[in-house]
């Protein structure tokens, strides 16, 4: 079915679904090509302000906190408003997703990660080039995120001695470990340090934005400099709801303009030559299930929908520590067992505001061996996913923090880990059947390949 285009669509050379990580790359690259483009994002613009109250606090939560939802990701009551983080209750799987002009980036943990060869290799196909990706791309995307690992004098700080004390755990558990790099502005950590700026990262209040100014998101330099050349418009809170091929060798997109609290206010449509689709893994392959369900897209294959998958991300707090207490982050080092190539763990101190003394919160990465699909359901005109239980890579997981534990146990004590998983609206009681997956890099961002 190709879709008959109308004289009240809105005419544009290219246009861009999402603006983050995807959709930000893409915007600033056909932007400097002088291709006129529309960016449309579904989530408002969140600019700095020198009032540093952009974004919504675990002590002070709001609408600002989450996506059209009466609650926060920890079960807080809040206004509904078109919040940075939204929550997706699939069929196994809890998906947090950024929302935004920026994206994910808004609140992911500033973690610009680089991998190995050997494992990128065992995830994407022999046409992607390890070597083109690490002599070009990776540090193009250095140029313009400029990521740094926290710096001495910062890391010294009682703010970040639960990094500290991972770096010294991991030493000594034999497990190669190294600070991160970091997409953050130290100077203005420092800035919080002293008091001329309020705290936000150096107390683990980052989970929804960094207030001071801290993070490099997307909206502050790629964003921002697509938008000055000139050709690259970004319509916020237009929210994309079905994709076509058209007649005329170009594309059809139907969109909702809404306001602040959800509403739709105008209904519109664009057509376009060329069309991205970077509306996230779940955003983008809910609109491509539903335009082949449809038909919109004739010519998709069928693989659609099938094989996705999580970063293999798992939530864990380690306790019975010394007394640290630090809350320093948006993150701080990684822990990386590779002894089995074809089973790695990696594991990442980010802190919580909330981590009473001696804890530590910690992100757990692997290599699932499981994937999703997602199905259309025409009744109801929507997208689910399935995705089945990961069993083996929580045990490679528990495994690696019980070595990390065991080799750091002293004649009083032993530190331990749980793993837990968590339905959306609480914090206290675990959903066992239920992952939690933190998409499109809320956590962390590796770097990607871009043009």
């Amino acid at each position: 079915m190709v879709h008959k285009l109308h004289k009240n669509d809105e005419s544009v050379e290219a246009l861009v679904i999402g603006s983050g990580f995807g959709g930000a790359v893409a915007a600033l690259r056909l932007g400097q090509a002088g291709i006129n483009t529309v960016v449309l994002e579904r989530g408002r613009r969140w600019q700095i302000t020198p009032a540093q109250n952009t974004f919504a606090t675990p002590h002070n939560p709001d609408g600002r906190a989450a996506w059209l939802s009466p609650a926060t990701i920890f079960g807080q009551p809040i206004d509904v408003h078109t919040g940075v983080m939204e929550t997706l209750v699939e069929d196994g799987i809890i998906v947090l997703n950024g929302a935004g002009v920026g994206g994910g980036s808004l609140v992911y943990n500033s973690i610009i990660y680089q991998p190995i060869p050997e494992l990128f290799q065992k995830v994407f196909p022999g046409s992607i080039s390890y070597d083109e990706m690490d002599t070009v791309y990776y540090p193009r995307v250095h140029s313009i995120l400029q990521p740094s690992p926290i710096p001495p004098d910062i890391l010294n700080t009682i703010y970040y001695d639960t990094t500290r004390l991972f770096i010294q755990h991991a030493t000594q558990a034999g497990f190669r470990n190294h600070l991160l790099e970091l997409a953050v502005d130290w100077n203005i950590v420092r800035e919080e340090i002293n008091g001329t700026k309020v705290q936000s990262t150096i107390v683990g209040d980052h989970w929804w934005g960094i207030n001071s100014g801290a993070k490099k998101s997307l909206d502050r330099n790629y964003l921002s400099q697509a938008e000055k050349t000139g050709f690259v418009e970004i319509l916020p809170l237009h929210v994309a709801v079905e994709i076509a091929e058209t007649s005329e060798a170009g594309y059809w997109v139907s969109c909702h303009q809404i306001n602040e609290s959800g509403e739709v206010v105008e209904q519109k449509s664009f057509r376009c030559r060329y069309l991205f689709l970077a509306a996230g893994s779940m955003g983008t392959s809910k609109l491509l299930v539903k335009a082949k369900a449809t038909g919109s897209l004739p010519r998709l294959n069928d693989y659609v929908g099938k094989f996705w998958s999580s970063n293999g991300d798992t939530i864990a707090t380690r306790s019975n520590l010394p007394p640290v207490s630090g809350k320093g982050g948006p993150a701080g080092a990684v822990l990386e067992n590779f002894d089995d190539l074809d089973r790695p763990i990696v594991l990442i101190n980010l802190e919580n505001w909330a981590s009473p003394e001696g804890t530590q919160q910690c992100l757990g990465l692997g290599l699932p061996s499981q994937s999703g699909t997602f199905t259309y359901d025409a009744s109801t005109d929507s997208v689910k996913l399935h995705y089945p239980r990961e069993t083996q890579l929580m045990v490679d997981t528990e495994k690696t923090y019980k070595t990390l534990d065991s080799k750091n146990a002293i004649s009083t004590k032993t530190p331990m880990t749980e793993m837990k998983f968590y339905t959306p609206t609480t914090t206290n009681r675990p959903a066992p059947e239920t992952d939690v997956v933190i998409n499109v890099s809320s956590m962390r961002k590796t770097s990607q390949k871009e043009n």
